[in-house]
């Protein structure tokens, strides 16, 4: 059990190793790209863009994992709403006035879209993000909904296996004919079904039924080879082959090979790194941008957003992230105490399994 233990809070300690890789990638590379800085970034960084897919790969994980432990649809979505949403709208609001006082200017959405931005659905009304990174958001909150009709609707084996061949299948011909798909069904293949991304949360699911359940058929084994393959397809060389190490990388640590990462440190991270997301790109961008207009330089300026944006994300994840989890859990206890008769819901084994479905940023 705590060799178990140790595996799931490894994929933690990457969540947070990947969390920092977004936002170095923010901070240098494509701040440079959109503002310009006084230094010369360094390449590397520029994998940062695509640590949103290792988030995917581990929200497939953990959300199966929390459907099996989650007797109803309604308990599900309350679950997800309440992991993701307080936090957000906290994140939504000192992004606004952050924005708002420091800049950038071209970063600043109206009130409608901002109003928007708190229900999840500005991207679908046409209206863009409070912060550059909340677009995966929208991503990750339509999986939940798939997921909770597929998974209480044709329930776990076959038949929703069934419905992932035709997923990922769908999804190589979404991205092989991505400009020449009609316009009349761009919002279905490229959002409802997100064709770039589907696969990575399919391989996640796969590999959370192998780590559990043992070797799978050779069917579900081809699924999974074909899902993680996607990547080849999906994406230019050579990020391509870097969205395959990251499957490389949770592999690993699923299979209990990177347990030195189950360090206090690296899970303290992984613990903030979903505030850290909510609160970084923008807010840094209006930091380094003071930073310069008092003539600092660059990397001090990197510097200072860099230490803002922890600050802010730990007093998140302390005053809110985890109280509303723990009001939530309370609430929850209650109703089961007054229903003897209904299943126990999702029962947390680790932080990993709380907190490592509601994480995937990328620039925009």
């Amino acid at each position: 059990m705590a060799q178990n233990t140790q595996r799931l809070q490894a994929l933690d300690a990457l969540r947070g190793i990947a969390a920092v890789g977004v936002m170095l990638f923010h901070f240098i590379p494509y701040y440079a790209e959109l503002y310009g800085h006084d230094f010369t970034p360094w390449g590397p960084l520029d994998f940062g863009r695509y640590g949103v897919h290792l988030f995917y790969i581990l929200s497939g994980f953990v959300i199966f994992m929390t459907l099996e432990r989650t007797p109803t649809a309604g308990w599900f979505g309350l679950a997800r709403a309440f992991r993701l949403l307080p936090a957000l709208w906290v994140g939504i609001l000192l992004t606004s006035l952050s924005v708002y006082y420091l800049g950038p200017a071209d970063r600043a959405v109206g009130l409608t879209g901002t109003l928007l931005n708190f229900t999840l659905l500005h991207e679908y009304l046409g209206f863009g993000p409070v912060d550059g990174a909340y677009w995966s958001l929208v991503v990750e909150a339509t999986f939940y909904v798939w997921m909770a009709i597929l998974f209480y609707g044709v329930g776990s084996g076959r038949r929703l296996h069934g419905i992932f061949w035709l997923w990922v299948i769908g999804s190589y011909f979404g991205v092989i004919f991505w400009k020449q798909i009609p316009g009349a069904f761009e919002f279905l293949i490229k959002d409802l079904l997100f064709v770039k991304y589907a696969p990575l949360f399919i391989s996640g699911m796969l590999l959370y039924q192998w780590h559990k359940y043992g070797r799978p058929p050779m069917a579900d084994r081809c699924l999974l080879a074909l899902s993680m393959l996607h990547c080849l397809v999906a994406y230019k060389a050579p990020f391509n082959l870097f969205v395959a190490g990251c499957y490389g990388v949770f592999i690993l640590a699923v299979c209990g090979y990177l347990n030195i990462l189950a360090n206090r440190a690296l899970l303290w991270l992984g613990g903030l790194s979903y505030s850290l997301y909510l609160v970084h790109q923008n807010i840094g961008y209006g930091v380094i941008g003071l930073a310069y207009e008092f003539g600092l330089p660059g990397q001090a300026g990197v510097a200072l957003a860099i230490l803002t944006a922890f600050t802010l994300a730990y007093a998140i994840h302390r005053w809110v992230e985890k109280p509303a989890l723990r009001w939530f859990r309370d609430r929850r206890q209650d109703v089961l105490e007054r229903r003897p008769n209904e299943a126990e819901p999702e029962q947390v084994v680790t932080r990993a399994t709380a907190d490592g479905s509601a994480l995937a940023e990328t620039s925009k």
